[in-house]
């Protein structure tokens, strides 16, 4: 039986007592009935996961024994990914988020651009930045990872650009017959800007690549903004980071 991962915000230590916050409490009781004597591996984000056994199980408070070992976890990839796209209606850009973050994407921001019919501001923000946050780190747990992803404040397609270096940079254009020109030996940080639905306009394209970006189309059929930028990580991921055939 496979044993669950729960991400935990606290540092963790070999030997340590801990108890899990009411969110990881009421998942590991409630949803997953698990009771004292039922095995974990927790993690905080650092890198590291921790084996661990439930001593006391209850529905808001739920108490672990850390292991005397720290658990091996695989090598960072050498690439770096940094996926920016504009924010869709309904559960399609947790989707995206969660996908990316099962991929090994390292950062993600959500962008307001011109063809995005989402607002938002103040609290709505704030409370839906908490939200994609917690479908990362619920990702994080199913897939393994040991390291939390980045999620941006969410902001305009020019104020993203101000902040980027001279990474490799990527925008996904469907109505331009642009292939990859990118030698094999020379990504370490890739950025990957993809539309809304309806993709970016025509000047955001025109204006991105004037910032430095290489036009890229994923063949002859036009993909769904969520389908997008999961089929170019898998790319990236396999042609320069740690995804190929086993």
């Amino acid at each position: 039986m496979r044993v669950p991962r729960i991400y935990v915000e606290q540092e963790l230590a070999v030997g340590q007592l801990i108890s899990l916050d009411e969110r990881a409490a009421h998942y590991v009781s409630q949803v997953l009935r698990m009771r004292a004597g039922r095995d974990l591996i927790v993690f905080n984000g650092d890198g590291a996961a921790y084996p661990a056994t439930i001593i006391e199980a209850a529905k808001k408070l739920l108490r672990c024994q850390l292991g005397d070992e720290v658990l091996s976890s695989a090598p960072p990839s050498p690439l770096y990914i940094e996926l920016a796209i504009g924010i869709s209606k309904g559960d399609r850009f947790d989707w995206v988020i969660q996908k990316a973050t099962e991929l090994g994407v390292n950062k993600i921001t959500p962008l307001f651009t011109e063809r995005c019919d989402v607002k938002l501001s103040g609290e709505r923000q704030e409370k839906k930045q908490r939200h994609w946050q917690q479908i990362m780190i619920s990702a994080c747990e199913q897939s393994g990872r040991n390291n939390l992803v980045e999620i941006g404040d969410a902001c305009r397609l020019d104020t993203w650009c101000a902040s980027l270096g001279e990474q490799i940079k990527l925008v996904l254009c469907p109505s331009l017959n642009a292939q990859l020109s990118v030698d094999d030996g020379g990504a370490n940080h890739i950025t990957l800007l993809v539309g809304p639905e309806g993709g970016l306009s025509d000047d955001e394209i025109t204006y991105s690549i004037k910032q430095g970006f290489q036009a890229l189309q994923l063949g002859p059929r036009v993909l769904r903004t969520e389908t997008a930028p999961i089929a170019a990580i898998s790319i990236i991921q396999h042609r320069w980071g740690d995804m190929g055939w086993v």
